[in-house]
């Protein structure tokens, strides 16, 4: 996976279909469970949704930053949205950390908020200004310290970094729902119309 943003265009792919060319059924769809209902990943929004948003994202991408704010307004706009998200710290130390921050945060039920606020950030994402926003939304940071620790969170993140590369992500954000993925900071508008044809595609 290259490890930095190269381009804030839009890249729409087919990485199951294009999976599917290498592999055995049973293999494309134990990756494509992996993506959307991996063990430990976060979810947002209607965990009971009839359509899943994915999101591939890192703490410290401008451009996942900037498409936070209409994320969130696709989500609190369509109810039936579960909105799923890969931590993939690929800007070095302070995305690892904010990740693993990210995560731990679930044991105290803050994730939401947690990631937010991340996002809504000013500055880089690291030890200190990771706290900081840990303190803000009230969380006791000296559990999410330990929690932070688990064996469990580290593979959580190695398994998102993986999922990234085998399904030919090129950088952060990246957007999957149904069959389609798309690369870049994607407008509410657009993201409708990625969640939209999913929903179409599962009603066929």
């Amino acid at each position: 996976m290259r490890r930095h943003l190269t381009a804030l265009a839009l890249l729409c792919l087919l990485p199951f279909a294009a999976l599917a060319q290498d592999r055995s059924a049973a293999e494309t769809a134990a990756i494509k469970d992996q993506v959307f209902n991996g063990a430990g990943l976060p979810v947002m929004g209607n965990p009971d949704g009839d359509v899943t948003l994915v999101e591939f994202s890192d703490y410290n991408c401008g451009f996942c930053r900037r498409a936070a704010p209409d994320v969130a307004a696709v989500v609190a706009s369509d109810p039936g949205v579960r909105l799923v998200i890969h931590e993939i710290p690929i800007f070095g130390e302070g995305s690892q950390y904010a990740a693993a921050a990210a995560l731990a945060s679930q044991k105290q039920g803050k994730y939401a908020e947690f990631h937010q606020a991340l996002m809504a950030m000013r500055g880089r994402a690291e030890k200190a200004s990771v706290l900081r926003v840990a303190r803000q939304v009230g969380l006791d940071v000296a559990r999410l310290e330990r929690d932070m620790q688990s064996p469990e969170i580290t593979a959580r993140i190695e398994k998102s970094l993986e999922l990234a590369d085998t399904i030919g992500l090129v950088g952060t954000p990246s957007f999957v729902s149904g069959e389609r993925a798309s690369f870049g900071a994607l407008p509410r508008a657009d993201l409708a119309e990625l969640i939209a044809e999913a929903r179409a595609s599962q009603a066929r």
